[in-house]
């Protein structure tokens, strides 16, 4: 692991409970941002900063960074009101990719909050098989079912569990290991 990834990993691991976590804005761009900036503060130079150049990964192009602010107020006022509208937010958010990197673990913590919200669950990511998970999200562009699906067999309501939190925080860094990933 990089160090950049063991430093940000350990800030994350300290966010259960903490007055920090609390303190982020639940399903806004700026709550992403707090998210992203507590992260990688001192780690890149533009946490928690919106970026202003394009990016893709794999072939696929992410939002337009002309367009990025006007796709991220659209997908903030998307409605947080069932599970199916809070996993089309996640996706939508997903292709906006708001940062030059650490997008993935910030959404990821992001969608949690959400969730914890509404419905009072959280994703117990421990139990999606990181290759099942990626491929969903590759498609979940153009249909979130199958992201939806995987996600909703691993809702659980310990919203509140220590254990649950710091396995998803591994599973988490794990998903982003670039060796593992067959593309």
């Amino acid at each position: 692991m990089r160090e950049i990834d063991a430093i940000s990993k350990d800030r994350v691991l300290a966010l259960f409970g903490s007055s920090d976590l609390a303190s982020f804005e639940v399903g806004t761009t700026r709550g992403l941002q707090q998210i992203h900036g507590y992260m990688f503060e001192g780690l890149y130079g533009v946490a928690g900063q919106i970026r202003t150049a394009n990016i893709s990964k794999d072939g696929f192009r992410f939002a337009n960074s002309m367009y990025l602010e006007d796709a991220l107020r659209h997908i903030e006022k998307m409605p947080e009101d069932t599970f199916e509208n809070i996993v089309e937010k996640y996706a939508e958010m997903n292709i906006a990719h708001p940062f030059m990197e650490g997008n993935g673990r910030s959404m990821r913590i992001w969608l949690d909050l959400i969730l914890k919200t509404n419905p009072a669950q959280c994703i117990e990511w421990a139990a999606i098989n990181k290759s099942d998970y990626l491929e969903a999200m590759k498609r979940s562009h153009v249909n979130t079912t199958e992201l939806r699906e995987l996600l909703r067999d691993a809702l659980t309501d310990k919203v509140d569990d220590r254990e649950v939190f710091m396995k998803g925080v591994e599973q988490s860094y794990y998903y982003e290991e670039p060796d593992n990933y067959k593309g």
